[in-house]
């Protein structure tokens, strides 16, 4: 019941309303990823650009990041084919998806950056204030 008011009074968070409206409508269901996500395309084949469209419902958090490489090739139109309907295996230099984590304790702050903690190390390069002799 909770994530029922979460989802319509904090439209922030992920999926509003109005897509899920949206999809139960005008939608077909394609497939789903490995996170839980689940892809959709218009029962139209021209949308208002020309082209179908194509949508996603989270699992979790509306988060782009979360979307696996070959879904996100299909949901950019690089892809005429889901990979639910295609043999997609990814390439060996395709890592596994990590969250975004920026704006958390868990973010990366490099030496020198105003969160971090420490100082930066001198590097040779390093400016030097101009000073009048």
């Amino acid at each position: 019941m909770k994530d029922f008011f979460l989802e319509i009074f904090t439209w922030w968070r992920g999926n509003t309303w109005g897509t899920r409206l949206w999809v139960a409508l005008h939608g077909i269901y394609v497939g789903s990823d490995e996170a839980g996500n689940r892809y959709y395309r218009s029962k139209k084949p021209q949308g208002p650009n020309g082209r179908e469209r194509r949508m996603i419902i989270f699992a979790g958090p509306a988060e782009a990041t979360a979307i696996p490489p070959g879904w996100h090739g299909w949901m950019h139109y690089r892809d005429d084919v889901p990979p639910s309907e295609a043999s997609y295996t990814p390439r060996a230099w395709e890592k596994p998806h990590q969250p975004n984590l920026s704006g958390t304790a868990l973010a990366y702050r490099p030496d020198g950056s105003l969160l971090a903690k420490g100082e930066r190390p001198r590097v040779s390069a390093d400016y030097d204030a101009w000073s009048p002799e």
